[in-house]
This record gives C-alpha cells, sequence and structure tokens, in this order.
C-alpha cells in the first residue's frame, strides 16, 4: 500500500502586497509540522511541490525540520486556482485592487467580509453557467489536479510514501473526487483545511482511497494559536 500526504500550505501573507509568501505564523506551522511528521514518517521516497513560492517555503521549512534533505519535485498540476481572477468575475470593479482594499478595511471584519465575498465567487465558479470567463474552469482545474496526483503515483510505484506541498483548492478537488461530493458541496471541505493540515490518500493496485482529512493535532494543545484557516 502507498501512501501520498497531501499538507496544504502555511499561512500565507493575508492583506499584504504579495500575498504569495508565508506569514510568520506560516513559518512557525511548517516547522512545527516537520517535526510532527519526524517520528511519524521514517521513510520517505519523493517530495513534491507545486510551483508558488508559499508552497516552496512551506516545504523547505517542513523538509529542515524533519532533516530531510530530498529537493522538492515541483509539479504545477498542484498550484493553486487564480483567486484573484475569480473575485474580479464575481465582483468586476475589484479589478481595481484598491477598491477591494478600501471596502475590506471599511468592513467591522475585514477577514470575515473576504471570506463571504470569496465563497459567493468560488461558488459562481463551480456553478459552471459562466465557465467561458474564466482563465480556468473548474472542471479543467479538477482536471488538472487528478492529472498531477495520477502522474505522481505512476511515477512512484507500489508500496512508496510521499510528500506534496500543495493547497487547499487541489486538495479539495482530489478529495471531492475520491468522495464523489457534488459540485455544489465540494467547498465545503475546503472552508475548513487548516493551514500545514494534512490529508493522506492511499493506493494500490485495487485504487486510491481516503484515509484522513485535514490532519492537524499537531496543533493542538499548546500549539492551538496555530490554527488558521487563511
Amino acid at each position: 500500500m502507498g501512501v501520498v500526504y497531501l499538507i496544504r500550505h502555511g499561512q500565507a501573507s493575508f492583506g499584504a502586497e504579495d500575498y504569495d509568501q508565508l506569514s510568520e505564523t506560516g513559518f512557525v506551522q511548517a516547522r512545527v509540522l516537520g517535526e510532527a511528521l519526524k517520528t511519524r514518517l521514517p521513510r520517505l521516497d519523493a517530495v513534491v511541490a507545486g510551483t508558488l513560492t508559499r508552497h516552496r517555503q512551506t516545504a523547505e521549512t517542513c523538509l529542515s525540520a524533519m532533516g530531510v534533505d530530498l529537493l522538492p519535485t515541483r509539479s504545477p498540476g498542484f498550484n493553486e486556482f487564480d483567486h484573484d481572477e475569480l473575485v474580479v468575475r464575481h465582483t468586476p470593479r475589484y479589478a481595481n485592487h484598491a477598491a477591494l482594499a478600501e471596502d475590506l478595511a471599511s468592513a467591522p471584519e475585514p477577514r470575515r467580509a473576504f471570506q463571504a465575498l470569496f465563497t459567493e465567487a468560488v461558488a459562481r465558479w463551480v456553478a459552471g453557467k459562466h465557465d467561458a470567463e474564466y482563465t480556468e474552469p473548474w472542471p479543467v482545474f479538477r482536471e488538472r489536479c487528478l492529472r498531477a496526483l495520477d502522474s505522481l503515483i505512476h511515477g512512484l510505484g507500489p508500496s512508496k510514501t510521499a510528500l506534496v506541498f500543495t493547497s487547499g483548492g487541489p486538495v479539495t478537488a482530489i478529495c471531492q473526487q475520491l468522495l464523489q461530493i457534488p459540485d455544489e458541496h465540494a467547498f465545503r471541505l475546503n472552508w475548513t483545511l487548516a493551514n500545514c493540515g494534512v490529508t493522506k490518500v492511499i493506493y494500490s493496485e485495487r485504487g486510491r482511497y481516503l484515509s484522513s482529512l485535514n490532519e492537524h493535532t499537531h496543533f493542538e494543545g499548546a500549539n492551538q494559536a496555530l490554527i488558521t484557516y487563511r
């Protein structure tokens, strides 16, 4: 039985000019995760990461804490969807980032306001009624993520163990297919995925199966403050 661990990146820099950087908390999350995986995974056959900066930073920090010197293979198949495009297609005036920043700054709770907006933008994307407007419609994105997993497993061969540093979108797409969740409910998974949470997919000649979803017990107890979702 082979195993692929899908790891969502650490907390990114919400509200900063460049979102695609780990925050200070994100680096701590990746280190704590690595320390937790060090004894859990005595053997590691491959490491893969998406090509985004937050994927690379999470991988490097986690692997360093594990004492693993494998260099991650970069795979764009595990990259996140373009959240900026989804927001702009939902609310075209937000093509002007200053307008979005101004509206969020005036909200009583900017993070909650953005989450509400983003939830609506994702629902529009997944519904399939406006596919022609998107560079990567939901079905295309999902297929891209599933192909990336297929390619990894075929390259690994039987009874191997791999880490994949990715984002919540690919984890959602893969789990949706494994659990056969309808499109309209798929992102109920995404909203609960913790930063540096671990999702375990097992595979054999009989197929692929979801073994565990969004494990983040390494952040419970003394590390409770490290549980974040964006």
